[in-house]
């Protein structure tokens, strides 16, 4: 059985229900799973991998409840970037309509190295565009690509089912039938799922949003989640335009009209929850319900400022996630954190957040969002995922008197030195081991030819502002 040994770490921070931080912090794990953390010497003999993290912060690899890894090939389109949130879909589904098996492969690659580099060991995904010509299996391969990658991988069976014609934001031909949806969740569900501990691969059903989606599809969706036990995703009050198209289509805010189709559940989250008010947070906590905070992507699209010390204050489970790479720009979740903290100081004192705060949300909140158990600790018992971080650089010089809190108030100019992932390190002192030259020229061709085949086709210059 293959072993790890983690030793010397300046701080090992456990993030387990009392928040333990070890000084001179100590890891040991058998075939994935952690034996013992503590302070001091490490107990055993010799380990298969061998760690020392002198000078290093060791969290529990961080948790990315939030993303759309498609969207790293239309990260900075000109013509993008400065519109709001709808104006921003309508421009993009133009280029993502372009969409193939191959984009999607390099795109998870991509995005997926980048989550590593900044300590992230689980990711969920919402993949929800389905251009007619791309045919169905395009979330087969993101999960494949995943599993060559080695992260723990949360796909979503995202969806769209209201297209333009029917009112809705996207155009028919990235639309699915109910039907076609229905089918490809089944398949999906029998090829890849995975709800056992320690699992790397599991599904959850994601349609995409209050305006993309029918009624039905919405309902039918939280039915059939419920008998089979699987968790529930989408967009929810993200801007007052969202709020807005609910009110007028609806005759209800958001919270409300899927509070209608059957989604006020312990098995949901959604993602931003940024205009909510008092009722509906309470409602949120009520049932169990959890916030993907996203609050790069909110301040990149203008959406406001979510009420992220109220949702935990009231109980709500709350993680963090780096959204689309095309309205964050960067797949970094340690920068989410460090924006988190910062946002949250635009807003009155006793709603900030602090460094202990935005790194639990990354860790601990993240897993129970994704409804994990096993991971988000360094435990004895949970799963052997961890990131190490040195301190040595310039950007930590004088912010030693708190280790952990330098990873969030100190901006990281450096990919993280380890991040192990069931017990197996997929980046050793800063390197991951993958030909990153090839795979960027790769991903820059294709995207640049998704750019140039959507600008023939619409006649739209998508290179200038």
């Amino acid at each position: 059985m293959p072993s790890l040994k983690i030793s010397k770490a300046l701080l090992l921070a456990t993030m387990d229900d009392r928040g333990t931080e070890y000084e001179q912090g100590y890891l040991t794990a058998v075939d994935g799973v952690i034996q013992e953390v503590g302070s001091g010497t490490p107990p055993g003999g010799a380990a298969d991998l061998e760690i020392d993290a002198t000078g290093m912060v060791v969290l529990p690899g961080l948790v990315n409840t939030h993303h759309h890894l498609f969207q790293t090939l239309t990260r900075n389109v000109p013509r993008m970037q400065d519109r709001p949130l709808f104006d921003w879909l309508r421009g993009h589904y133009e280029i993502w309509r372009e969409l193939t098996p191959e984009a999607v492969d390099l795109s998870t690659r991509i995005g997926l190295l980048e989550l590593m580099k900044s300590g992230v060991g689980t990711s969920a995904d919402h993949l929800y565009v389905f251009p007619e010509a791309a045919g169905a299996e395009l979330i087969d391969a993101e999960i494949e690509a995943a599993r060559e990658v080695g992260l723990r991988f949360h796909p979503t069976r995202g969806s769209m089912s209201l297209g333009r014609s029917e009112g809705g934001l996207p155009p028919d031909d990235v639309v699915q039938s109910e039907e076609d949806i229905q089918r490809d969740t089944e398949r999906l569900l029998a090829k890849y799922h995975d709800d056992a501990p320690g699992s790397m691969t599991r599904l959850a059903l994601a349609p995409c949003s209050p305006f993309s989606v029918t009624p039905t599809l919405m309902k039918a969706t939280a039915e059939y989640a419920r008998i089979n036990a699987l968790g529930l995703h989408t967009h929810l009050a993200e801007t007052l335009d969202e709020e807005r198209y609910c009110v007028e289509r609806y005759g209800l805010r958001p919270v409300s009209y899927v509070e209608q189709l059957g989604w006020m559940t312990y098995s949901a989250w959604f993602a931003h929850g940024v205009h909510l008010d008092g009722s509906e947070i309470a409602r949120l906590a009520e049932v169990g319900a959890g916030v993907a905070h996203c609050p790069t992507s909110n301040m990149r699209l203008g959406s406001g400022i979510a009420p992220v010390r109220e949702l935990l204050r009231a109980g709500v489970k709350v993680g963090l996630g780096v959204d689309g790479s095309a309205s964050n720009d960067s797949s970094n979740l340690l920068l989410e954190a460090r924006n988190a903290l910062l946002l949250s100081r635009l807003r009155e004192e006793s709603c900030w957040l602090g460094a202990r705060d935005v790194l639990r949300m990354a860790t601990r909140g993240g897993a129970s969002l994704l409804g994990r158990s096993d991971i988000g600790s360094l435990e004895a018992g949970q799963r052997a995922d961890l990131a190490a971080f040195s301190l040595a650089g310039t950007e930590y010089a004088g912010a030693l008197s708190d280790p952990l809190a330098a990873l969030v108030f100190c901006a990281r100019a450096k990919p993280v030195d380890y991040l192990v992932v069931e017990g197996r390190a997929l980046i050793r002192e800063g390197r991951s081991g993958v030909n990153e030259q090839a795979l960027v020229e790769d991903h820059n061709w294709r995207s640049g030819e998704m750019i140039r085949r959507a600008a023939r086709r619409t006649g739209i210059d998508f290179l200038r502002r």
